[in-house]
């Protein structure tokens, strides 16, 4: 009976301290958790301001304004517009014709079933 109640006792507090620690984890973490969870809304927070910022320095105004100031330049008016004319030697204008005929001969080949 002596062995028994032995056996139960460090069973007992073998028990006990794992409890002990299983409780300190489970207050660690929960205290790891909450610091994360305010870290998180801290981090929401600057992201929101820094968005709110952006929209502010994105303002029409305001670029028209750096674009006059720092960059030097001026609003296109039909006086200042330069039109580029594309020669007909030009592979980009060969281009639409090119598309044209491929997509007549395709035509060709889907009427006649399929055969080339």
């Amino acid at each position: 009976m002596t062995r028994l109640n032995l056996l139960l006792l460090v069973a007992l507090v073998a028990s006990s301290l794992y409890l002990v620690r299983v409780s300190y984890e489970s207050r660690r973490l929960f205290a790891e958790l909450d610091r994360s969870q305010q870290h998180a809304a801290a981090i929401e927070h600057e992201h929101e301001r820094l968005q709110l910022e952006r929209r502010a320095q994105a303002t029409p105004l305001r670029v028209e304004k750096v674009a006059r100031e720092k960059l030097a330049m001026r609003g296109a008016t039909p006086a200042v517009t330069q039109y580029v004319a594309l020669a007909a030697s030009s592979p980009v204008a060969a281009w639409p014709s090119a598309a044209a005929s491929a997509a007549a001969s395709s035509a060709a080949t889907a009427a006649s079933g399929g055969r080339p």
